[in-house]
């Protein structure tokens, strides 16, 4: 992978295809007033620079009966390689649990986790997360809303 320097074109490509994956080279050029094998061509550099890392579809949790998102904050009981692998080999398994970070801070992780409802969520904390391997600290914030910035930095 290079390191890449997007120009001005190249970054308002990456905002349309911020916007709408699934548009085509073509409708990006004609957007932009570029022929579509020039867009095609950009596309393909930012792509093998790894500037694009993939593309992906975004699901509304809401629609799909996913009403509460919980971030949770953990700190491991025990600190060691052990631990650390140990407990996101575990939590990653979990299907709720959407985004594992690794942080650096008053937790250790940082859990993003779709339920149902609260209830959901408290099975999900009781069954699942409070019987990983060396969890010792948790602080659960439930998310009331989301502004969704997309697009490129």
């Amino acid at each position: 992978m290079s390191v890449l320097a997007p120009d001005a074109t190249d970054l308002a490509i990456l905002r349309l295809l911020a916007e709408d994956a699934t548009r085509g080279a073509a409708e990006i050029g004609r957007a932009l007033g570029l022929t579509q094998p020039a867009t095609w061509r950009r596309i393909r550099r930012l792509s093998d620079a790894g500037v694009i890392a993939g593309r992906r579809v975004v699901v509304d949790e809401a629609a799909l009966g996913f009403g509460v998102t919980v971030f949770l904050g953990i700190r491991l009981a025990v600190k060691g390689r052990v631990s650390l692998e140990d407990f996101e080999r575990a939590v990653t398994a979990i299907p709720e649990v959407q985004v594992v970070q690794h942080v650096l801070g008053q937790f250790d992780y940082r859990l993003r986790i779709h339920a149902r409802d609260i209830a959901d969520f408290e099975r999900i904390l009781r069954r699942r997360i409070m019987t990983l391997p060396g969890v010792g600290q948790v602080e659960a914030n439930v998310m009331l809303s989301e502004e969704r910035r997309p697009g490129p930095l």
